[in-house]
């Protein structure tokens, strides 16, 4: 994980991380926040608000606003990065997309607040681990039309 990155979670001691990131001449002609939107609201759609919502309990807003990313609080932002954060009974998750010349990158950060986290994330985690990098790549896609 990259320092610059990794600074930007407001979560100090996490107790998963990842990061996954898309190799594209276009990152930045999109900010993080169209990023993220692509991403969470479009690709990941229902589905994730499924995973989100009942597997993980996270509270979402229900609406999309300025403040919120597919229910996810903004939590901070910078030119280059957008930090987006969600409580559950028992973790805490944080995402941050940050686009670079040439890349964007999404990097996960999750704190087991309960112990029960401990016995629910790591499976999940593999779940996780199998989608987050497509949900970057169809991202890439719905951002430019005509390429579908």
């Amino acid at each position: 994980m990259p320092e610059a990155i990794r600074a930007l979670s407001p979560i100090t001691d996490p107790d998963y991380v990842d990061l996954f990131t898309l190799t594209t001449d276009d990152a930045a002609r999109r900010s993080p926040e169209q990023w993220a939107r692509a991403a969470l609201e479009d690709v990941a759609g229902l589905k994730g608000q499924v995973i989100w919502r009942v597997l993980l309990g996270l509270r979402l807003q229900r609406r999309s606003s300025p403040g919120h990313v597919a229910g996810w609080r903004v939590a901070d932002r910078g030119d280059r990065w957008i930090s987006l954060e969600a409580r559950s009974w028992m973790l805490t998750g944080n995402l941050v997309l940050h686009v670079d010349d040439g890349q964007v990158s999404l990097a996960t950060f999750i704190r087991y607040d309960r112990p029960t986290a401990a016995k629910i994330w790591p499976p999940l985690s593999a779940v996780h681990r199998r989608l987050a990098p497509d949900l970057l790549r169809d991202a890439h896609r719905v951002q430019r039309p005509g390429l579908h």
